[in-house]
């Protein structure tokens, strides 16, 4: 019967950690090649990560299948229901960290990826516009989720040949990313301030900057004056977290936590390109540093979230 309830509170939110998992994997492989090391650290977090998502997919199947009313409830909740495309990027990056392993798994996850995410982009898009019972206070970054994961389809898109389908999505990803940006602004400026365990998703401020420089980078070829903007946005946000790490640490550990991992991958692998592009020593400083920090967020994360599974403080009922 408890692990029965474990099952029903098993929240969609866990995808976050394939997320930070594959974007773990992603830096590393643009980082040992930025510095001409051919090693294949990819090849076995690129296995976990996926080992990771094949448990996750199928809890979360068994909960649809035994608790559908539970994951309707998630379906209608103003935060949970935007980690559902959580679900889509994990296949859209792990179609990234096996382009250059099998190219035709890539291409089917990449297809079914971006299929999925389109379709929870206009469910969560209908939701928005149509809904009666959402409040100022319920905004969070975590509702940039649906549109980070718009930017992040080119960077598989474009290897594979679909170059227009890519700038279809990546023309989503952006505009709404500007239209979220201001009403969040808005909403941490002028109401109250997040709850601790909603804090985290402020990181995810890094991400839609700095993946669209990832994906700009990679439909046009170069970095222009409109790539600079999107890296530098990135690293300024980047900087302002940082300066409230004492804040962060405070905090106890929630899987929301997870957060902290996908932006910094994302910047960090921004990072490797823009070094690639320009070649300033310094941005590659950059790099190697968050390469670092990204590194052992991840770890203590891993950490973390085995003891709150050991602890049975996972999958609990709000």
């Amino acid at each position: 019967m408890q692990e029965n309830s474990k099952l029903k509170n098993f929240p969609v939110s866990f995808f976050s950690v394939v997320m930070g998992l594959a974007g773990l994997t992603i830096a590393w492989d643009k980082s040992l090649a930025m510095l001409g090391f051919s090693m294949p650290v990819n090849y076995l977090l690129a296995t976990v990560t996926g080992f990771i998502f094949l448990i996750l997919a199928g809890a979360y199947l068994t909960k649809i299948i035994q608790y559908r009313s539970a994951v309707i409830a998630e379906l209608n909740h103003p935060v949970k229901l935007n980690f559902f495309p959580a679900i889509s990027i994990s296949l859209i990056l792990l179609s990234v960290t096996v382009l250059h392993i099998f190219e035709p798994l890539a291409h089917g996850l990449w297809i079914v990826g971006s299929a999925l995410h389109l379709t929870f982009m206009l469910y969560i898009l209908n939701i928005w516009i149509h809904h009666e019972h959402f409040e100022v206070q319920h905004l969070n970054p975590a509702w940039f989720i649906p549109a980070v994961g718009n930017v992040l389809v080119p960077i598989a898109g474009t290897s594979l040949g679909h170059i227009q389908i890519s700038w279809f999505f990546f023309s989503i990803g952006i505009i709404f990313w500007l239209i979220l940006f201001t009403i969040i602004f808005y909403r941490m400026l002028f109401y109250h301030p997040l709850p601790d365990k909603l804090l985290p998703t402020l990181f995810i401020l890094i991400a839609p900057p700095a993946a669209g420089f990832i994906s700009y980078v990679k439909l046009t070829g170069s970095v222009d004056a409109f790539a600079h903007v999107l890296y530098y946005i990135a690293v300024f946000f980047t900087l302002f977290l940082f300066t409230q790490i004492t804040r962060y640490i405070r905090i106890p550990f929630f899987l929301s936590c997870w957060a902290y991992s996908f932006p910094l991958a994302a910047i960090t692998v921004a990072s490797c390109i823009m070094f690639e592009k320009t070649n300033v020593f310094g941005i590659k400083l950059i790099a190697l540093g968050l390469l670092a920090t990204l590194t052992l967020v991840v770890l203590l994360l891993i950490i973390k979230t085995i003891q709150a599974i050991c602890n049975k403080k996972i999958c609990l009922p709000e």
